[in-house]
């Protein structure tokens, strides 16, 4: 079995992205960061990204010919694609009521549909090779749902469910799939929420319209209060996870230094649970052991 070392990984421009990049290319693995608007907004971080050593590609996860040119792109450079982390997303924050259909559209398409396109682009090239990894960064709010953000916690409990499903489905490639949950944490996420088209729905909520902003305006002095909360920990969960042999690693893993990881930790391991004995119950236990491909 050849060792996990090409990695392609979405939304590369901020957020968590940066961070797992560097964190990868100081073990040395092959990184391919993929953003968009390259020669634009963001092309400054893609220019420091490169300069240390990551390659970066245009694509936009909400465009089926962007995500296709991009993951060839990627896998032309890297001359295979082992890994895929799908990072990019899209929060929202506000009242639900005000969230229009096509606001939920907006998030759905880069928190689920985007992680299908991204998935379907790489999977080819794994099941060539007969072996990969493909990783989610979820939520923590995917397990527990939080109030005011809107369309963001059922976009990624959806893309959980999308992430579990490939887990069984494509085992019998080599192909192992992963979610990782972070809690909150200090990045530009935060301040770059989809807001709800309609505010004015809430004006009839009373005190309860105003919780959403006050919520963002105490999330400073959250994190000041709780120091060990710093992405690093994402980065280096990460790391964990693809230094583990492959067909054992876990199919959740909580990221949290502060209160909402505890809590979702045993209704995973109660998932957990309950998933082996469905799959025991509709015979397809196999399903969930990785095939390991041996190289004579």
């Amino acid at each position: 079995m050849k060792t996990l070392k090409n990695v392609l990984i979405t939304g590369a421009a901020g957020g968590f992205g940066t961070d797992v990049i560097e964190a990868l290319l100081a073990e040395g693995y092959t990184v391919t960061g993929a953003m968009r608007d390259v020669g634009g907004r963001n092309k400054e971080a893609a220019e420091a990204l490169a300069m240390k050593g990551a390659f970066i590609v245009d694509l936009d996860v909400t465009s089926d010919e962007s995500v296709v040119a991009g993951v060839q792109n990627a896998a032309a450079h890297m001359g295979s694609i082992d890994i895929l982390i799908n990072n990019a997303g899209l929060g929202a924050g506000g009242i639900q009521e005000g969230f229009t259909a096509d606001d939920w559209k907006k998030v759905f398409d880069v928190n689920v549909f985007g992680v299908q396109r991204m998935t379907r682009a790489v999977l080819p090239f794994m099941k060539q090779q007969q072996q990969g990894l493909l990783l989610l960064i979820s939520s923590l709010s995917a397990r527990l749902a939080v109030p005011f953000q809107g369309p963001y916690s059922p976009s990624k409990w959806a893309a959980e469910a999308l992430a579990e499903s490939y887990r069984t489905e494509v085992s019998n490639f080599g192909i192992e799939s992963c979610i990782v949950e972070p809690g909150a944490f200090p990045t530009q996420f935060i301040g770059s929420l989809l807001q709800p088209s309609e505010k004015e729905r809430s004006a009839d909520y009373g005190p309860v319209k105003d919780l959403p902003d006050a919520l963002l305006a105490s999330i400073k002095g959250v994190f000041e209060a709780n120091p060990e909360q710093k992405t690093a920990l994402v980065s280096r969960a990460i790391l964990e996870l693809i230094r583990m042999p492959h067909g054992t690693r876990p199919m959740r893993t909580e990221v949290d230094k502060m209160f909402m990881g505890e809590l979702v930790a045993p209704l995973n391991q109660q998932l957990a649970e309950a998933n082996e004995k469905l799959y025991e119950a509709f015979q397809m236990s196999h399903l969930t052991k990785v095939k390991i491909r041996t190289i004579s």
